[in-house]
């Protein structure tokens, strides 16, 4: 396959997952709000099977918590991946080094590391909640996203001394 098609079919991609991310994040949010002031039993499926219907009954604002956590995480994510479709959008095949793709790149991997960040202290909370006693289902981690971060952030440094190099270049010709 050609770099063009491939890019092609990685945009569609990410448009899929940036949808679905953002819908499931709205899902949450709307789940989340009928669990508060309409239907309390919504706790048990805020989405997808997540149950947090044990937080709820042990106490609202450990619900409120935990359930901001993972609709911010999710949040994030729908985020990342909007950075991702912006950077598609800006990337040419040409002239692939250029300092607005460079900038989207060291954006993609501060998001990474937010959510890394985030996830780390939800699941720290959701293990604290553990320890009293309460079972739900979160799958919840942050470490696979410190090290998508910083891989991003070395590949965000590697393109910054490719356009030095292309800029370079072109002033040498």
């Amino acid at each position: 396959m050609k770099a063009k098609q491939i890019l092609k079919l990685l945009k569609v991609v990410t448009w899929i997952v940036f949808i679905a991310l953002c819908i499931k994040t709205g899902a949450m949010i709307i789940s989340f709000f009928i669990s508060l002031f309409v239907h309390p039993e919504v706790a048990s499926n805020l989405y997808s099977g997540t149950d947090l219907s044990e937080i709820y009954d042990y106490g609202k604002w450990y619900y409120i918590a935990m359930a901001s956590l993972v609709i911010v995480l999710s949040g994030l994510k729908s985020y990342l991946f909007y950075w991702v479709i912006k950077m598609f959008s800006k990337i040419n095949l040409a002239k692939p080094f250029n300092q607005n793709v460079a900038n989207l790149i060291t954006k993609i991997s501060y998001v990474a590391f937010e959510i890394g960040i985030l996830g780390i202290i939800s699941n720290g909370y959701a293990k604290g909640l553990m320890k009293k006693g309460l079972h739900f289902s979160y799958d919840g981690n942050g470490a696979e996203f410190l090290f998508l971060a910083g891989i991003v952030y070395v590949i965000a440094q590697i393109f910054n001394r490719g356009l030095e190099i292309q800029s370079e270049n072109e002033l040498t010709v």
